[in-house]
């Protein structure tokens, strides 16, 4: 069975040579106007509209977010949390749940027992276990578990 095909037959969207290049731009500065990423693609403000609004109206491009710099905040604490949940929570549920903690740096869905681990930065002990209770209540959750990170010894 060879693995080469098309992306549309493995499910993904083909995408030229230009979209690469706008999401590439995009993925550097979500908040670049159309007439910056115009020049940089050699494109007009209008073509990387109707391109951007292509990619996403065909869910390529699903939405801007803020990324937070958690030193520049001086969250210096981190910790692993596996999440527990009720049974049918669904991972829609949970990042819905998870998405609304600034704190939360990635989540992740998981084999195992855990039905997520999920990264959090906080600014010492006492920020971090005021998240932690905050998760806890969310509903869906069960009971976590944490983890917190004395030294980073690789990334």
């Amino acid at each position: 069975m060879s693995t080469s095909r098309p992306p549309s037959e493995l499910g993904g969207v083909s995408l030229d040579e230009t979209d690469r290049l706008l999401l590439a731009h995009l993925g550097r500065d979500g908040r670049a106007s159309y007439a910056e990423i115009g020049l940089l693609a050699n494109l007009s403000a209008t073509a990387v509209r109707r391109r951007i609004d292509r990619l996403r109206a065909r869910g390529v491009v699903r939405g801007f977010t803020v990324v937070l710099d958690p030193e520049l905040l001086g969250w210096q604490t981190e910790a692993f949390v596996e999440v527990y949940c009720r049974e049918r929570t669904a991972p829609e549920e949970i990042l819905a749940s998870l998405r609304q903690f600034p704190e939360v740096v990635a989540a992740w869905t998981v084999t195992g027992d855990p039905d997520a681990l999920v990264h959090l930065r906080a600014a010492d002990t006492r920020h971090l276990e005021a998240v932690i209770e905050r998760i806890r209540k969310e509903p869906g959750i069960q009971r976590s578990r944490s983890s917190v990170v004395l030294s980073r010894l690789i990334g």
